[in-house]
């Protein structure tokens, strides 16, 4: 079983920037591919990026450039650093994870969820 925590999520302005994080307790954390999500309200969740075993990456066209996802094996933690937020970026922001490569940055392709933090961005 695996659970994921996330945590950083807040109230910014446009502009700013804010440090997502998502803890993880799986024993063989660095075997699974973890990815961010978020859901606006009355919208479907969408994929914001993930990043595989190997490190590599991969983000949704409508935050490239400007979010960063990395992940720190040592601490079974995943962060998501968003600057130059704007106000469509606001959304609860979810932690997922898959064991394995990553493959489609979509809900189907993912076993486990955190609980989300929620991000708002005011103009």
């Amino acid at each position: 079983q695996v659970q994921l925590v996330e945590s950083g999520g807040g109230s910014v302005q446009a502009g700013g920037s804010l440090r997502l994080s998502c803890a993880a307790s799986a024993y063989n954390y660095r075997s699974f591919c973890m990815a961010w999500f978020r859901q606006a309200p009355g919208k479907e969740r969408e994929g914001v990026a993930n990043i595989d075993p190997s490190v590599i990456t991969n983000y949704a066209d409508s935050v490239k450039g400007r979010f960063t996802i990395s992940r720190d094996n040592a601490k079974n933690t995943l962060y998501l650093q968003m600057n130059s937020l704007k106000p469509e970026d606001t959304a609860m922001y979810y932690c997922a994870a898959r064991f394995g490569t990553c493959s489609a940055l979509r809900q189907w392709a993912f076993g486990y969820w955190g609980q989300g933090t929620q991000v708002t961005v005011s103009s």
